[in-house]
């Protein structure tokens, strides 16, 4: 027998042997470590760890909460608006003349009766000075006239009644030129006062349009200046007709209050505006009614022209159960919420709600105060499934102002 032939097929046989072993051997540790599927059977070896079927069902959900609270809600009507001053003059001059003063800057607080710019008055007052004269003459006219009447009279049956009755005659035509002469003086006076002129209301002044030097005449459109009151000041906005009645008769009972904000809503500009106007008529095109609002605006935050957004608080809803708006759920059976049960599991709600604003709901039924309801992380929540909860930053729900429902 040949030994070193048949040492090389030992040595071949033991390797396709230690071979099939070793694949043997992976094929078993892939099969034990697939996870039992549906009707599978675990590969498991006895005693090992028990598969881990459903873990993933039994663990709770992270989500934030807030608590149904039981308050007085205010619905509040929102709308656009522009701020206008509450009186807006353009200064004109009422004589002609050139301007020798302007005594206001631009932009400057005056209040009425301040001097804003003065008109050369000297022909003004040599037209006075003409009026007294001829007034003074008038009236030594009339003295003298009264005196040839005296002696007329006295004269008696020496003087003819011709003379007497046109003497008489001249004294009444003194007497009537004489009221003529005041009536002139008092012309005089009121041009020579237009050639001062002054501020006609208290407010902030505009841009100047003429300056020292210039002719200005009464006849012409361009002002000398624009005055603007601004305290208080007014904001004129719109509301849908479909309001018109609510809001008159909220204003027949009392005063509405009217807050004035940015065109964002990120910044209060006033909170003490009240509403003074309804105007008389809707506009059909538009379907809105024109409202005006008066504020104090002492801060002067509020400036004419200014574009504002505007909060009409229309009512106050007493004791109504209210939740933040990212509780209320829309779905194909309409609004609901998720609530958290005594075992700290979801429960649905189905839920009819009221009045809204930009932060909180006013819910109708379906929730009751103290009621724990899901505002956050509602998209991985089913109902029963278990919570692990945090309570949301600002659970108090803010009476802000905001849109009303």
């Amino acid at each position: 027998m040949n030994k070193p032939g048949a040492f090389r097929r030992a040595v071949v046989v033991g390797c396709l042997l230690l071979a099939a072993a070793a694949s043997y051997w992976g094929w078993q540790r892939i099969q034990g470590g697939r996870s039992a599927g549906p009707g599978e059977a675990s590969h498991a070896q006895p005693g090992g760890p028990a598969p881990k079927a459903g873990g993933a069902r039994s663990a709770s959900v992270p989500v934030t909460v807030a608590t149904a609270q039981k308050t007085d809600f205010p619905v509040y009507l929102s709308g656009l608006g522009t701020v206008q001053g509450f009186n807006t003059v353009v200064v004109r001059s009422r004589v002609d003349g050139q301007i020798d003063q302007i005594a206001f800057k631009e932009g400057q607080m005056v209040q009425a009766g301040d001097l804003l710019a003065q008109i050369d008055p000297r022909p003004f007052q040599a037209t006075l000075d003409q009026a007294k004269a001829k007034k003074a003459q008038d009236e030594a006219n009339l003295a003298n006239a009264k005196l040839d009447l005296s002696r007329s009279v006295r004269l008696g049956e020496f003087a003819t009644k011709q003379q007497t009755d046109t003497q008489r005659s001249t004294v009444q035509q003194l007497t009537a030129q004489i009221e003529a002469d005041e009536a002139a003086i008092a012309n005089a006076q009121t041009q020579l006062d237009y050639a001062t002129i002054r501020a006609p209301i208290s407010g902030v002044t505009g841009l100047r349009q003429v300056d020292k030097g210039n002719i200005v005449n009464a006849a012409s459109q361009t002002g000398i200046v624009t005055i603007a009151q601004i305290e208080p000041i007014a904001v004129i906005f719109t509301a849908p007709e479909e309001r018109v009645f609510d809001i008159n008769r909220a204003l027949a009972a009392h005063p509405l209050q009217v807050i004035a904000l940015s065109t964002d809503g990120k910044m209060t500009f006033a909170e003490d505006g009240t509403l003074a106007v309804v105007n008389n008529q809707v506009d059909s095109n538009s379907g809105t009614v024109r409202l005006k609002a008066v504020f104090a605006n002492k801060n002067h935050a509020l400036w004419p022209g200014l574009s504002v957004q505007t909060r009409l608080l229309v009512k106050t809803l007493k004791d109504v159960v209210v939740v933040p708006n990212d509780a209320v759920q829309h779905g194909s059976d309409g609004l609901y919420a998720y609530a958290v049960d005594a075992d700290n599991k979801a429960e649905l709600r189905k839920i009819v709600v009221g009045a809204a604003n930009d932060l909180s709901t006013v819910i109708e039924r379906g929730l009751e105060p103290g009621d724990r309801v899901v505002v956050g992380g509602q998209y991985k929540v089913k109902p029963g499934t278990p919570l692990a909860f945090k309570v949301a930053d600002n659970e108090t729900v803010p009476s802000a102002v905001a849109a009303g429902k």
